[in-house]
């Protein structure tokens, strides 16, 4: 599933937040809520007894959550149980605090400026801006990957336009158009750069970004012009606006007498501006 990962400050407190785009809802660490409630030395501890209890009451509906790899203290990611906000409202009536109904009102914030983000897109690009930045990337590479969020949008939109709606095919089409420019598909791509869960476009670097995001705005532009009408026909479509994007990949890589596809990630390595402006001058006009 498509995540987004972000930290929310409660009374300057760090809390790990999910968004999941396919759920279109929060996820929230839990352990980092319950230090909150209670200022634990060991939150962990505390969720694990606080789970077993819960369990052994029959409270499954609390207890059945999510585990993610977020982030932690040491800034390694490490599976942790996250629950959306209906779970943390009631696993807080399990908690005595007095922080619970500023908490439950913090909560009510957070959704409420997801809300706000979806009527205003602009919110949204704003909150990625202060994420990538915290993370270190540099402001070239986090404009090429808010550039590739729109081209990805406009491309889904353009899927979905032409009859695709099952999200397994999305994920073929993907794999299709991936292969074509960069010989790989996205598992395999994912796998060559040592990912497991991350997600492959914020691990890809400055030059690879613009090469996807050219493969995906060329598969749009072609797919208005054909107008594909069955799932053989938009493979066909993602193949070749695949191809588009690996000829200049093989041009560029002629040029600078290397493989753009790279097993570094981008948080460890990022290409030079200078080189990445190749695409926009000698591709983006044609």
């Amino acid at each position: 599933m498509e995540q987004n990962f972000a930290i929310q400050l409660f009374e300057d407190r760090k809390v790990r937040v999910v968004w999941n785009a396919e759920q279109e809802k929060y996820f929230f660490s839990i352990v980092d809520i319950i230090q909150v409630l209670t200022e634990s030395e060991n939150p962990q501890t505390y969720w694990r007894v606080l789970k077993k209890r819960l369990r052994d009451e029959g409270n499954e509906s609390v207890t059945n959550c999510n585990a993610l790899k977020i982030p932690a203290a040491d800034g390694k990611k490490r599976m942790t149980d996250v629950a959306d906000i209906e779970q943390l409202l009631r696993l807080i009536q399990s908690i005595p605090s007095k922080k619970a109904e500023p908490v439950k009102r913090w909560l009510a914030e957070v959704g409420s400026q997801r809300i706000d983000q979806m009527i205003d897109p602009e919110l949204t690009f704003q909150m990625a801006v202060d994420d990538y930045r915290r993370q270190g990337y540099s402001d070239r590479w986090i404009e090429n990957r808010l550039k590739s969020i729109r081209t990805r949008n406009e491309l889904t939109n353009e899927w979905k336009r032409s009859g695709v709606k099952e999200q397994k095919d999305f994920a073929i089409l993907t794999n299709i158009l991936t292969k074509a420019w960069s010989g790989m598909t996205t598992g395999e791509y994912k796998q060559y750069k040592g990912l497991t869960k991350e997600n492959l476009r914020d691990n890809m670097t400055t030059l690879e970004l613009a090469l996807n995001t050219l493969a995906e705005a060329a598969t749009t532009e072609i797919s208005k012009h054909r107008n594909p009408q069955s799932m053989d026909e938009n493979k066909q479509v993602a193949q070749s606006g695949g191809n588009a994007a690996n000829l200049a990949r093989r041009d560029i890589e002629k040029q600078i007498g290397h493989s753009i596809i790279s097993p570094q990630r981008a948080s460890d390595h990022l290409i030079e501006d200078s080189e990445a402006t190749l695409i926009d001058n000698k591709h983006s006009d044609k």
